[in-house]
């Protein structure tokens, strides 16, 4: 397990040392999508927010 700190919130968590790339992460503590920018360091960052497609 490896911690990590939220860059919304700045809580502290646990992850598994199997996740990769790209992979989104959610905050315990705020609910804020974090996605792995690197493994190696173990770094986040906020996830892109997906836009709604509305059927324009």
């Amino acid at each position: 397990m490896e911690n990590i700190i939220c860059v919304e919130c700045d809580a502290e968590f646990s992850v598994n040392e199997s996740v990769e790339e790209s992979e989104i992460l959610v905050c315990p503590d705020c609910g804020v999508d974090l996605e792995v920018i690197s493994v190696n360091p173990l770094t986040v960052d906020l996830a892109p927010m997906e836009e709604e497609d509305w059927g324009e």
